[in-house]
């Protein structure tokens, strides 16, 4: 089944074509970070405008690339929650425009249930149930995945994302946005313990998160200093922020899957591609027994592979749209369907 899927939930404009849930002829991605990066973040209406530019020449390219024409279409996937209001109608109204004018089934599909999918493109092999965690910019939750359409929340954040997190903490160092890959950089060889972080609990809760003590206490550390005129170690306060936001996620992700009985663990999102983070999960993996999941970085961001990936097992379960489907900004990852 050949799948022409778009993804276009924040700044990235992403078209693929996949087949049968696994293989990826094409994946092409227009990155818009140098857009935002003058205004510190992702302005909506630029991301909006920036869309509807470039998508109708990115799916002429996946196309060419994937050496497939219009005709060999069987369906047509897109996402369509949750993401930026804007930038996700650009997308919709491209998809069922698409799906329309092909004659083709079109298939809603929810981001971050497309974020789990991208483990499926680079694992083959992996099959549910196993543990997720997605951990993005908008969005950190814990999720048992059940089936591939069967996914149940048992932990998220309270407020702030973890990426949303780093690109705060940033902006606040001065590096700019985005922030993920400049902390990750700047962080290695600080000293992971020079800098006293919270870690957050949630009575009752102990698979829930919350970040936004952590940003404001960084925050501090920084005007503190500057206060007092003393200098601040920015490679040890990134490594010791990192070291505070992994905490916050490995420890939960493993008590999880001991509790469910979860052999398989995965990460998925963009902060997935954090090297403090991705280490400290194959060594707690590995003590732990669990066999560990991580797709590859150029899979932890958007991309519209893994909308086309996830499309597919929507399509096998039934999940189809017609021309009256909307977007939404929110919406919860056990809702697969309008």
């Amino acid at each position: 089944m050949l799948i022409l899927s778009i993804e276009t939930s924040c700044d990235e404009t992403a078209v693929a074509v996949t087949r049968d849930g696994r293989t990826v002829l094409a994946d092409e991605i227009f990155s818009q970070v140098n857009k935002h990066a003058l205004y510190g973040g992702v302005v909506p209406e630029i991301a909006s405008r920036s869309h509807v530019e470039v998508i109708t020449e990115l799916a002429d390219s996946a196309l060419q690339k994937a050496g497939a024409v219009r005709g060999e279409l069987d369906a047509v996937a897109v996402t369509y929650a949750p993401g930026l209001i804007g930038a996700l109608l650009a997308g919709v109204s491209f998809a069922k425009g698409a799906a329309f004018s092909l004659g083709v089934p079109l298939i809603p599909v929810h981001h971050i249930r497309g974020h789990v999918a991208s483990n499926y493109i680079a694992f083959p092999e992996l099959e549910p149930p196993f543990l997720c965690l997605i951990v993005s910019g908008g969005n950190s939750m814990i999720a048992d995945v059940k089936g591939y359409t069967d996914i149940r929340v048992i932990g998220e954040t309270r407020d702030d994302a973890a990426g949303e997190c780093f690109d705060k903490v940033a902006r606040a160092l001065g590096l700019g946005y985005p922030g993920g890959k400049r902390i990750d950089e700047l962080a290695r060889g600080g000293d992971d313990a020079a800098y006293k972080l919270p870690r957050a609990a949630v009575e009752g809760r102990p698979y829930d998160m919350s970040f936004s003590g952590l940003k404001s206490a960084v925050i501090n550390v920084l005007r503190s200093a500057a206060r007092r005129g003393e200098a601040v170690d920015t490679r040890s306060l990134a490594a010791s922020f990192s070291a505070a936001v992994s905490d916050a996620l490995v420890p939960r992700v493993i008590g999880a899957a001991r509790e469910l009985g979860r052999d398989k663990i995965a990460i998925a999102g963009g902060v997935a591609a954090n090297s403090r983070i991705r280490g400290d999960f194959v060594r707690a993996a590995r003590a732990d027994g669990r066999r560990l999941y991580m797709p590859p970085l150029s899979l932890c961001g958007d991309n519209a592979a893994m909308i086309g990936c996830q499309g597919y097992y929507e399509y096998l379960s039934g999940v189809r749209a017609d021309m009256s489907l909307n977007a939404y900004a929110a919406m919860s990852i056990e809702k697969s369907d309008d």
